[in-house]
């Protein structure tokens, strides 16, 4: 049996003085994305996807950002977690396809350690996961360096 799920994240740009974190590394940018956690889209839109493919809910019904506890907590736990209740289930991860949109910084240099990053946090071969950047082109809040979005699309199977 296969079963896809979708994520997405989106956060506002902050002036504060925190790295930038996209998929568990850190990027060189003059911001930092306004979260209750770590702020890692990637992370989180992918937390997501691999939830929603095993109809587990969302990141926010199992990490409310009202708690306390999860203030500054890395994303890579919330994956984890998504991981280890997907496997629970006998499932296992076939594939991974994500996309961040950013107007700026731009992704290129950084793509192959965030595909890095992701296939060690979760196990996986450096084939299983894609990530690509897009801009907008100028266009909407994210065009106007507001914020940054992240897509992603887990596909999960019982062998």
């Amino acid at each position: 049996m296969f079963r896809i799920g979708h994520g997405y994240d989106v956060h506002k740009i902050s002036t504060q003085n925190k790295p930038l974190i996209l998929a568990g590394i850190e990027v060189l940018a003059p911001f930092s994305l306004e979260a209750h956690s770590d702020g890692d889209i990637v992370l989180h839109a992918l937390t997501d996807a691999l939830l929603g493919a095993a109809a587990l809910g969302d990141i926010g019904q199992h990490f409310p950002d009202t708690d306390p506890a999860h203030k500054n907590r890395a994303s890579k736990d919330f994956l984890l977690h998504a991981q280890k209740n997907v496997v629970s289930l006998g499932y296992q991860i076939s594939n991974i396809d994500i996309t961040v949109v950013a107007q700026v910084p731009k992704l290129a240099p950084y793509i192959n350690e965030m595909c890095q990053s992701i296939a060690s946090l979760l196990q996986l071969k450096l084939n299983q996961v894609n990530i690509k950047a897009t801009t907008t082109e100028k266009l909407g809040f994210i065009g106007r360096k507001e914020g940054l979005a992240c897509y992603a699309v887990a596909l999960i199977y019982q062998p």
